[in-house]
């Protein structure tokens, strides 16, 4: 009678979790719904539903050049930011994941603090402190500002990915005559291939898609894709933001499809 009862029990928790997790998907995704019909509509206002479709806004923003300028910096300081990124955050993340050393958990705090201090205050402080060294307004500030954000996320990335690398062939490679850089380039490089491709589209999204310390640190002749937008939104509305919401959407997706398919492809090792 007890089985029974716990059988119950069981069944409605799993009942209600279900129907909250539907309930916050469906509320994270209406906006989605919203915006990406509203992409496809006339080119005069923003209505939902739209009275007519056509290209007309996705054509609109590739023949702008106020738009095609913000995208072009958009893409330049994403790939930069993310070259950097990545040229830091993999011996970083190989180092933590491999060695002990004092102030680990510090230092390893310390670089994952923007993942959770509000990005409008190291936006803030970082306006302050470049200005101080005359750097703010330029590319160079944003590329910087974008690092801080994307870092942390290299190193988680590459984190998992070293800790399920097999360190017999480190050993191996080392007991060899090998040196320690040039283990780490030819057997720990080529293993962490998925896992650095991964953090490389997901540090070039979050750079690409970052607004406010963007905003804080750009200048007349530097403004992103997403400032530009922001700009927008508070002086004139263009329907256009529609269709690049729309594309940045479908941009996401694939990143993220993309990205899931390499760590789930990653070798493990046992």
């Amino acid at each position: 009678m007890s089985a029974i009862i716990h059988d119950s029990h069981s069944r409605r928790y799993r009942a209600l979790g279900t129907g909250l997790a539907i309930a916050i998907y469906l509320f994270l995704l209406v906006p989605l719904l919203v915006a990406i019909p509203m992409a496809f509509g006339p080119t005069n206002a923003l209505t939902f539903p739209p009275t007519s479709y056509s290209f007309d806004l996705f054509r609109i923003f590739f023949n702008s050049a106020s738009w095609q300028g913000p995208l072009s910096e958009s893409f330049k300081i994403a790939l930069a930011s993310m070259s950097m990124a990545i040229l830091a955050g993999v011996p970083a993340g190989y180092w933590i994941a491999r060695h002990e050393f004092m102030g680990k958990g510090l230092i390893s705090g310390v670089i994952m603090s923007p993942l959770i201090v509000p990005h409008i205050v190291i936006g803030l402080g970082l306006f302050l402190y470049f200005s101080y060294f005359r750097i703010s307004g330029t590319a160079l500030s944003i590329v910087l500002g974008h690092v801080m954000g994307t870092l942390p996320l290299v190193i988680l990335m590459i984190l998992a990915g070293v800790n399920k690398l097999d360190r017999n062939l480190e050993f191996g490679a080392e007991l060899m005559g090998a040196g320690p850089i040039r283990m780490f380039l030819t057997v720990v490089i080529p293993q962490l291939v998925p896992s650095l491709v991964a953090a490389a589209f997901l540090a070039f999204l979050g750079s690409f898609d970052e607004v406010v310390i963007s905003w804080f640190l750009a200048g007349p002749n530097t403004i992103t894709l997403p400032v530009k937008m922001y700009n927008d939104l508070q002086w004139e509305l263009s329907p256009v933001i529609a269709a690049i919401s729309a594309l940045l959407t479908g941009i996401s997706l694939l990143v993220s499809i993309v990205a899931i398919v390499l760590r789930k492809g990653a070798p493990v090792h046992i």
